[in-house]
């Protein structure tokens, strides 16, 4: 498998992965994660989903992947697809969507009843900084990689990926710094290049008003943080933060997604965050077999997958 599509194939399973895994304790505390923790896939709890089932995270990505893989970027195609989501149940394992935002139910619904233009519908209020954007973003980042685009390029690209639902600043800067990190560990998979990515995001972001609400993963003591120091709320800030601290904390894919499910609360959203890096860093063959082995239609997020790296490579 050409070395680019099996990259795409790691972030895209290990995201979903992560995702499944943290699905069945969502909203669980971290007090009861501790003394019943999650070691293994498993269903049911939090959704009455079997194991492997994967939520609102994966759904959107796969519905933004699913444009994407027509080797042009149309956004409003996108947020059609999203509604396609929200009400057909599209992109769903297991034919019914049972979890949504409520930032990203909110801009659906103003894309549906408002006639604004998708990249008009994203909603703008401090409180609307959820993890939404950032939890479907990567497939822009594999497309801009592929394309061997500039940063700046990119960069304009994952902004309007974020506007589609999360038009914050603080939310649009979440997934730019992330995609610095993702970017670079596309290039040379190393946790060397977790440190270039946040330094780049950081020369290339730290002017904006809203960085200083990131500015705890730059500092260099970051790991050293103590477990109880580290949110996993579903607020961007922190799903960074928890997803970034896991990554840096641990020397494996495994460790790294049962790491963040078991902070509790996002379970969900940290885990596929931290899935997707984990993957990046550690490779595809680095998610356990039988993980892979029980998500849910894990053949079709593949296929998808290869669809989308063909057109991207092609001349």
């Amino acid at each position: 498998m050409d070395n680019f599509c099996e990259k795409m194939r790691a972030v895209m399973i290990g995201h979903a992965v992560g995702d499944a895994l943290g699905v069945p304790v969502e909203f669980s505390w971290r007090d009861d994660l501790d003394a019943s923790p999650v070691t293994d896939m498993m269903g049911y709890g939090s959704y009455d989903v079997p194991a492997g089932a994967w939520s609102d995270d994966t759904s959107m990505t796969l519905a933004t992947l699913d444009s994407l893989a027509k080797g042009k970027i149309d956004y409003e195609e996108i947020m059609g697809n999203f509604v396609r989501w929200c009400t057909e149940d599209a992109y769903t394992p297991t034919g019914e969507m049972f979890d949504i935002g409520q930032t990203c139910l909110d801009a659906i619904r103003c894309y549906l009843e408002s006639g604004k233009p998708a990249l008009a519908c994203g909603q703008t209020g401090e409180r609307s900084n959820g993890n939404g954007s950032l939890m479907r973003i990567h497939p822009f980042l594999l497309y801009a990689h592929a394309k061997r685009l500039s940063t700046k390029v990119w960069m304009e690209i994952v902004k309007r990926g974020s506007l589609l639902t999360h038009a914050h600043d603080r939310a649009v800067l979440g997934c730019q710094i992330y995609g610095c990190v993702l970017m670079h560990l596309l290039e040379a998979p190393c946790k060397e290049s977790v440190f270039h990515g946040l330094s780049c995001a950081e020369q290339l972001l730290g002017n904006r008003a809203e960085f200083s609400h990131y500015k705890r993963i730059f500092d260099p003591d970051f790991a050293s943080r103590d477990r109880a120091e580290i949110k996993s709320s579903g607020y961007v800030v922190d799903t960074l933060e928890a997803a970034l601290w896991c990554l840096l904390t641990t020397e494996d894919y495994k460790s790294c997604v049962l790491k963040a499910v078991n902070l509790g609360r996002d379970t969900d959203t940290v885990a596929a965050i931290a899935g997707g890096l984990a993957a990046a860093l550690y490779g595809y063959d680095s998610i356990p077999d039988s993980w892979r082995n029980t998500l849910i239609k894990r053949d079709y997020i593949e296929d998808m997958c290869k669809t989308a790296c063909a057109r991207w490579t092609s001349p």
